[in-house]
């Protein structure tokens, strides 16, 4: 602990954990805001909901592989703080189209741009901590921006719920704009030690395209070739794609049934979020430590088989006894299950990849993951206007199940990678 004072007492480094942290449960208001307005105006429909998330990551396509680069021209500090100011402004006219206009239409730009200036200000974060603190101090640093940056997230969902039930969306979205001011203000207040080129916006149209052309495809390409070569990959990206998958095929329908079963509109679905999230820190301090005993594939096919019993457990459970005990004990187990199979998927990748090719690796990675989520994210959407969520909820889990009980089944332990 006297360690982290220690770094606390850098002053810049301190701005920037403070800014972060009042950020991150910003932007848990805003995402519980928005279930709670799609709540009022169509009660039930995974649809609506599944739209305006689709917005949220549609971004991480178009925007994620571009930003990378201009975040190493520009001067980092100044471009965080202008992304915060910037999306300060967007989220704080959102209650003005919601609740006063009948079109959703500028509702979805808005989320759009404000998320695609937020793939802009990640990388800048995680790049900004090197010209903050000392490099002794890199590891604690970043082992401090992690691990609050989750416990802030986590939390933010079980505040952010409380406040919009009782509140309402629109003082939500308010919330959330002012955090995103507050965070920009500690930003801006960093003294500027390093020096780096300014932000030319003339110029930025004509070298996106470049990029984009010269850049962004021979990556791709480079990527998908590795992929294909690397046997270790094309399994780890396989995982990631069911995980994801199975995600988007219960994120949006688990809403809805909490909000039916709970009979609450964000309260309940942010305190169960926040358990789920508390299980998945648990999870993975628990297999951080003792994980080394057993192979990484054998740990990913028993967690996707715990899974898959878990939500089919959570489902039946929450549908015979509604209550909001029951269901953040087994949201708490679940999360304790699933944490092992990304820590155990991103070592796999550590281990069998090249040096100068990760980057390339987790930016494809990221791509492959958040597409699964997105495109079942729809199909399970369009399958919950004619088909119980329960039913839902329990297929997607059988299936987990049964993938991971096959692959323990069949798999022959891979040499060199446990």
């Amino acid at each position: 602990m006297s360690r982290f004072r220690e770094v606390l007492k850098n002053r810049n480094f301190t701005l920037l954990w403070l800014g972060q942290i009042i950020s991150q449960l910003g932007d848990r208001l805003s995402q519980m805001a928005l279930i709670g307005f799609v709540y009022l105006r169509a009660p039930g429909s995974t649809m609506e909901i599944a739209k305006i998330l689709s917005f949220t990551i549609i971004p991480v396509f178009l925007i994620g592989p571009i930003a990378g680069v201009y975040v190493d021209r520009w001067d980092r500090r100044r471009l965080m703080y202008l992304c915060d100011f910037l999306r300060a402004v967007l989220i704080f006219t959102i209650p003005f189209f919601l609740f006063y206009s009948k079109s959703l239409v500028p509702i979805y730009i808005i989320i759009f741009v404000s998320f695609s200036i937020g793939r802009f200000f990640v990388p800048a974060k995680l790049s900004i901590v090197p010209d903050l603190v000392d490099k002794k101090d890199l590891l604690l640093a970043n082992s401090l921006v992690n691990t609050t940056g989750m416990i802030a997230a986590v939390l933010g969902f079980g505040v952010s719920g409380i406040i919009v039930e009782k509140l309402g969306a629109k003082s939500g979205f308010y919330l959330d704009a002012f955090s995103f001011f507050l965070s920009g203000t500690l930003i801006f207040l960093i003294v500027n030690k390093f020096k780096q080129t300014q932000i030319d916006f003339k110029k930025v149209g004509q070298e996106i395209v470049g990029i984009i052309r010269k850049s962004v495809f021979q990556e791709i390409k480079e990527g998908v070739l590795y992929f294909i070569k690397n046997k270790y990959i094309r399994f780890t990206a396989t995982i990631m794609f069911i995980l994801w998958s199975a995600l988007g095929s219960v994120y949006v329908v688990t809403i809805v049934f909490v909000q039916k079963t709970l009979h609450s509109a964000t309260k309940d679905l942010g305190l169960l979020i926040m358990f789920l999230g508390v299980g998945l820190f648990a999870g993975s301090l628990i297999y951080g430590r003792f994980g080394q005993r057993i192979s990484h594939y054998k740990a990913i096919f028993t967690s996707l088989m715990l899974s898959g019993l878990m939500l089919i457990t959570f489902a039946l459970t929450i549908h015979r006894y509604p209550y909001l005990s029951v269901a953040a004990i087994l949201a708490f187990i679940l999360g304790v299950v699933i944490s092992p199979i990304m820590i155990a998927s991103n070592t796999i990748i550590h281990k069998a990849s090249d040096n100068e090719m990760m980057g390339k690796i987790f930016s494809s990675m990221e791509m492959v993951m958040h597409l699964g989520f997105l495109l079942f994210m729809f199909i399970s959407s369009i399958l919950a206007e004619r088909f119980s969520h329960l039913l839902i909820l329990v297929i997607v889990g059988c299936i987990f199940s049964f993938l991971g009980l096959l692959n323990l089944m069949f798999h022959r332990k891979v040499q060199g990678l446990d």
